[in-house]
């Protein structure tokens, strides 16, 4: 495992343990170089699942794609990395437990939105207007108004 410090190769495991939703490994590991310490989680990987794309195109799933987008919609909102994680983690978990090796894009985005919604309301929307490709204030309005009637119920 390469430290993502200083680059260097050569690392040691100094505790490993099943992680929080038992479908991983934790591993906390040292630089033997620099001697910072850093966590990484293994998973199994079997056959790989595969996006479709809006234009019908397929790729290997990316679980940095879903963390770029959450975060950016989180930035400078009181969530925490690991209230992120989770939920990403729980996206996975829905995902892979799918029988089928193939998701839409759609479907991983409706999930996003809907954890999204219940963690915090303006990540919430700040993803909805990239992900839906709000074309004008009313659109944008629109969602606005529904999230609001939803929480009168």
């Amino acid at each position: 495992m390469k430290c993502p410090f200083c680059g260097a190769a050569d690392t040691k495991v100094i505790d490993s343990r099943p992680a929080e939703d038992n479908s991983s490994i934790r591993r906390r590991r040292q630089c033997v170089v620099c001697g910072k310490r850093f966590t990484t989680y293994e998973k199994l990987e079997t056959m790989p699942l595969m996006v479709i794309k809006k234009d019908q195109s397929r790729e290997p799933y990316d679980r940095s794609k879903i963390e770029a987008g959450v975060v950016h919609s989180c930035h400078k909102r009181p969530v925490s990395i690991q209230q992120i994680n989770q939920m990403i983690d729980e996206i996975e978990n829905e995902i892979f437990t799918m029988e089928d090796r193939e998701v839409e894009t759609s479907a991983i985005g409706e999930l996003v939105m809907q954890k999204l919604k219940q963690l915090d309301e303006v990540a919430y929307v700040r993803f909805a207007s990239v992900y839906r490709e709000f074309k004008d204030v009313n659109t944008f309005m629109e969602e606005l108004g529904k999230l609001l009637e939803n929480k009168r119920k």
